[in-house]
């Protein structure tokens, strides 16, 4: 659709299903079991990715965010023959399935994480700090510091909006700071949820929630004042 290194184009849903296949033809395992066996269970992080029905007494039901209709404030009208439109109009309605048990059993690893934000800051933590928190080893400094190479830097023809990419991951920017610190990367999830880690001061945040919100997680105000309350700070 255009001219590879020019734009980006966020892949809600497929960049899980490519990675997960790769895990599954390197170790044999699920994305969900790989998951689990190598980085939920060593960092004791109550997380899943295809959650087990025994699970299900802990998950808070989902409360959809009210749809948008014309005249709405943030109401946006997509042409159909953008990247944007095309995208858009085949994508699944996640919020309406997401409180069903097949939704939860199923391994969508881009999308249907389920857990908690002392889970998610938890795993984040161990990019924070170098790619290794109490003597667990996720990732080696190198492999870390190739995922804040910047890939792409201007506005994504799917989120409509100006990102700069790192490997996954949104980058700092001075439009759209996470932190003072400059190797800082953040991304979240469809109805506001949101994780950021900052190698310079060591420090990983999330922010989940059961009522999702309007809109893209980066203009969510509920993760943005908790961003904006712990800038002050460091």
């Amino acid at each position: 659709m255009w001219e590879p290194g020019k734009y980006s184009g966020y892949h809600g849903l497929t960049m899980g299903y490519l990675l997960g296949e790769l895990i599954r033809r390197i170790t044999g395992k699920t994305p969900g079991t790989f998951f689990r066996d190598e980085v939920a269970v060593p960092l004791q992080a109550n997380i899943h990715i295809g959650t087990p029905a025994s699970w299900d007494r802990y998950v808070a039901e989902m409360i959809p965010a009210p749809e948008l209709k014309p005249g709405d404030p943030g109401y946006v009208t997509d042409d159909p023959r953008s990247v944007r439109g095309k995208v858009n109009a085949t994508q699944p309605k996640i919020q309406h399935i997401v409180n069903q048990p097949a939704w939860r059993r199923a391994e969508v690893p881009a999308a249907n994480a389920h857990g908690n934000a002392r889970a998610m800051a938890r795993i984040g933590s161990a990019l924070a700090c170098g790619g290794t928190v109490d003597g667990i080893h996720l990732l080696s400094p190198v492999t870390l510091e190739k995922v804040l190479e910047e890939q792409t830097n201007g506005i994504d023809l799917v989120l409509n909006t100006p990102i700069r990419w790192g490997l996954g991951v949104e980058l700092n920017t001075a439009e759209r700071p996470l932190s003072p610190h400059p190797r800082t990367f953040s991304w979240g999830g469809l109805g506001g949820s949101m994780i950021v880690a900052d190698i310079d001061a060591r420090l990983c945040w999330a922010y989940a929630m059961n009522r999702m919100g309007q809109g893209p997680h980066f203009l969510d105000p509920r993760n943005r004042a908790l961003n904006k309350a712990l800038k002050t700070v460091l």
